[in-house]
């Protein structure tokens, strides 16, 4: 690709071009008239040829630069319209990166709702567990665990983590499982996740830390879900996200004990963005839909750390 002059230059000669007058050209673009005529003569000097004929204190258009002038103008404004479109994908558009567990389960359940108060909007979700890098995606807003502040962000807490083991019915009734020490002797998910040490303790296990052992350890809570509800163990899971499970008995929670991890989850973007319409649109749903869960954890867990 042939090395261009300066963009400045260039855009220089356009206005200077299009209005055929180094004054005018200069009050557009926020120039002196003798800088608009320094950057025409720098890319005269380029090019070595005239882009204007200058006489009598009046400048126009030399033969090169009625050549090259429209192609210039187009190729400008084929830039602003690239810019605008841009501007207005983004305006119409919402980028959520959510947690793979919390994102697969509780938003998902619910983002259809986002989508109908709001029909303007197109959204997009990706779930995974990765920290987002808010500089180098187009992500609007992410939910994330985690001890904010965060640098340049702006983190509005939503609930604290809490987790609860949780199994399938049959496993539950097969194992006989009435009592939290019960749980040592069967087959749990992560056994050896400090969780499991935590939860136990929180019941009143005298053994603990419990016995290491083998056994699956899987990336998510969904996966373990699926693990679960095939009969495969029991898992350390989050009773708020697997709420319709429990209720339908798809999946029971044979304890009211919680752990609390000593994170919590939080609404995350950037902190020069604090009132961009979208944001704030799912900001207040995203309240709004929480709220209407508050009733199924205790007013601890709705809590900010302090």
């Amino acid at each position: 690709m042939p090395k261009l002059p300066p963009l400045a230059a260039i855009r220089t000669f356009e206005a200077a071009g299009r209005l055929q007058n180094f004054s005018r050209a200069a009050e557009e673009l926020g120039m002196t008239q003798a800088a608009v005529s320094y950057q025409v003569r720098q890319l005269e000097d380029r090019l070595g040829r005239a882009l204007f004929v200058r006489e009598k204190g009046r400048v126009h258009l030399s033969e090169t630069g009625l050549r090259l002038l429209p192609a210039v103008s187009n190729a400008f404004a084929s830039m602003g319209d690239a810019f605008a479109a841009l501007g207005s994908d983004e305006a119409d558009v919402l980028t959520i990166s959510a947690m793979t567990t919390f994102g697969g389960t509780w938003l998902s359940a619910r983002i259809g709702g986002f989508q109908l108060a709001y029909p303007e909007l197109a959204v997009r979700m990706s779930m995974n567990n990765d920290l987002v890098d808010f500089d180098a995606t187009n992500v609007d807003v992410a939910i994330r665990v985690g001890h904010p502040p965060w640098p340049g962000l702006r983190a509005e807490f939503l609930y604290r983590s809490h987790v609860t083991p949780i199994c399938a019915p049959a496993f539950l009734a097969a194992n006989r499982i009435a009592r939290p020490e019960d749980l040592l002797r069967v087959e749990r998910l992560a056994p050896n996740d400090p969780w499991w040490t935590g939860w136990l303790a929180a019941a009143g296990v005298d053994t603990v830390p419990p016995p290491r052992r083998s056994g699956i350890e899987l990336d998510s809570q969904l996966q373990e879900a699926s693990a679960v509800q095939a009969g495969f163990g029991i898992a350390m899971m989050t009773p708020l996200l697997w709420r319709a499970e429990l209720d339908a008995r798809r999946l029971v929670q044979p304890f009211d004990t919680l752990f609390e991890p000593g994170t919590a989850h939080y609404l995350v973007h950037r902190e020069n963005r604090v009132g961009v319409r979208k944001i704030e649109r799912f900001r207040e749903w995203l309240r709004a839909e929480l709220d209407k869960d508050r009733h199924l954890l205790s007013d601890r867990l709705w809590t900010p750390p302090s």
